[in-house]
């Protein structure tokens, strides 16, 4: 079975000037580790255009629309780090993107997840002070 999470679905240190720009680079982690189509990059996108995805305490969460699903090869999350942020359309910034896809209902599991480790802000500094994937990888481990 796949890893949900691996060193390939992360980036850190980002800059990243829009937030099409950070949904579609948070997807294409997404697309390039086998984890789902490319459709489902326009899908994420088409969700935000719903309702924003960013959580607060500077967590945004984009993943796509229920018709999505089709899109979906393995569950998995990428990890993108944007240290500086990016305006979300909310007055705040997203600096922590957790792109997601879940198959056969588990993206609810996904979401949970990272509910719990972003629920704290002290955990989103952690995020956000990593300097390499592994100690990313460790935090959301030590969570969950």
């Amino acid at each position: 079975m796949k890893k949900i999470l691996d060193e390939a679905n992360i980036l850190l240190n980002q800059t990243i000037g829009s937030k099409d720009e950070a949904i579609r680079l948070a997807g294409k982690l997404l697309v390039e580790n086998g984890y789902v189509n490319e459709d489902y990059v326009e899908k994420m996108l088409e969700r935000e255009e719903l309702s924003t995805t960013y959580m607060g305490n500077g967590v945004a969460i984009p993943h796509g629309t229920e018709d999505a699903k089709k899109e979906v090869n393995h569950s998995g999350i990428s990890i993108v780090q944007v240290p500086e942020g990016v305006d979300f359309g909310t007055g705040e910034d997203a600096k922590i993107l957790f792109g997601i896809a879940g198959k056969d209902g588990e993206h609810l599991e996904l979401l949970s997840q990272i509910a719990i480790l972003c629920s704290e802000e002290e955990n989103v500094q952690k995020m956000l002070e990593v300097t390499t994937k592994q100690e990313l990888i460790a935090l959301f481990e030590e969570e969950n």
